[in-house]
């Protein structure tokens, strides 16, 4: 059964959904905490070339459950319900798994132009965030070539970001 949520809603702003990018990226950190914390208690904390990339292959996967479970089952994480965001596949009750598994790895796009100049380069601490802040930067422009306000990885994929209404405020009973 079709979702008629896209009819009465909204193209967000960019402003609005990268807001919501800082706001997933502070929840990110807490998604990735228990299974970092085991994963130091395995390793007995060695910072080992191999142990490094581990971490980094980690938290990818950690972060890709997370996103495309979230995104397959209810096309909102917890930072896109507070900021009443959420991925939609126009004419679909849901975003389909394989969809959301590729909406995560093309979203890698927001920082991979950057992690890479930042590694050919051999840029360091600030240098390298710089960097990958400035391909996140040209990433967002991208919502402003595409014809429908989208990113470029949801124009690709034929998902949408939309705004949801926002909840009916409560009226108060006067008592008399």
């Amino acid at each position: 059964m079709p979702d008629n949520t896209v009819a009465s809603t909204t193209v967000p702003t960019i402003k609005r959904r990268l807001i919501s990018i800082v706001y997933e990226s502070l929840l990110a950190l807490a998604v990735l905490f228990l299974p970092f914390l085991i994963f130091e208690l395995a390793v007995q904390g060695a910072h080992t070339p191999l142990t490094e990339h581990m971490r980094q292959c980690l938290a990818f996967l950690v972060m890709g459950a997370y996103f495309i479970h979230q995104w397959s089952r209810e096309g909102q994480t917890l930072a896109m319900k507070t900021w009443r965001l959420k991925v939609v596949l126009p004419g679909q009750a849901h975003v389909p798994l394989r969809l959301a598994a590729c909406r995560y790895v093309l979203a890698w796009m927001w920082l991979l132009p950057g992690i890479l100049v930042s590694y050919v380069l051999d840029l360091q601490h600030w240098q390298a965030l710089s960097a990958i802040g400035i391909g996140m930067l040209a990433w967002s422009t991208t919502a402003l070539f595409t014809g429908n306000g989208q990113f470029l990885h949801d124009k690709l994929l034929g998902t949408q970001i939309v705004q949801l209404p926002a909840p009916a405020k409560k009226s108060k009973k006067v008592a008399a």
